[in-house]
């Protein structure tokens, strides 16, 4: 039994937060294309009206397949449950999301969710944030950007894709991972991050999730 085991298993769970005629709010990742699968059965199974509203191009193609009905979050003015994955988190329950590229649109979606729900490995759960933190950015304020987390205590690099070019995200926008050694005290510093100018989000997401799933190796997982 695997990590993926047990995500594929918490997957199958999460969908008892699922009703009809709700909007789901899908995230990306590992996690979030495993839960996308398993909804798409539970549509088809219960021939439920569900809308789903993606995060990503990623997870917009996943959804298409499996043949759930999707929109923009523009055109919503709410979701029922978010579904997502996470790069970190803290004993506080505050996580760490980015890793690959969608925090503004992850971001707003959390902000027009009734319920969260985001699952994650057990490799994930930390006491204190350790990992980098992705901000995403208007490009021609790299420099003052790089400056302005430099003066918080931390390091920046802009994102690049294998052969060197920067890493853009959906938005147009860029990224840069920044390095801020061991995070204490993520609330206080990721609202002076999104106080910098050309900083469009932060990694650090201050909602925190209602539900979190903690998959574990032996291929079972935790409900917190």
């Amino acid at each position: 039994m695997t990590y993926d085991d047990a995500i594929k298993a918490l997957s199958s769970d999460a969908l008892k937060f699922v009703k009809d005629d709700y909007v789901i709010g899908l995230g990306s990742g590992r996690a979030a294309t495993s839960l996308v699968k398993s909804l798409s059965k539970l549509i088809k199974l219960k021939n439920y009206n569900i809308v789903g509203v993606p995060t990503s191009l990623q997870i917009k193609l996943i959804a298409e397949k499996g043949g759930i009905t999707l929109v923009e979050a523009d055109q919503v003015e709410h979701i029922d449950v978010m579904f997502d994955g996470a790069d970190q988190i803290d004993s506080q329950k505050y996580v760490i999301k980015g890793g690959g590229g969608a925090l503004l649109r992850e971001n707003i979606l959390f902000s027009l969710a009734k319920k969260i729900v985001v699952m994650a490995d057990k490799t994930k759960f930390v006491k204190n944030f350790t990992r980098t933190v992705p901000v995403e950015i208007y490009p021609l304020a790299r420099n003052s950007v790089t400056k302005s987390i430099k003066k918080l205590g931390g390091k920046a690099r802009i994102r690049l894709i294998d052969r060197g070019y920067p890493f853009f995200t959906e938005n147009g926008n860029i990224i840069l991972d920044c390095n801020f050694g061991t995070i204490k005290n993520p609330k206080i510093l990721t609202q002076k991050i999104k106080q910098t100018t050309g900083v469009f989000e932060s990694g650090i997401f201050l909602r925190k999730p209602d539900v979190i799933y903690k998959a574990k190796d032996n291929g079972k997982f935790d409900i917190l």
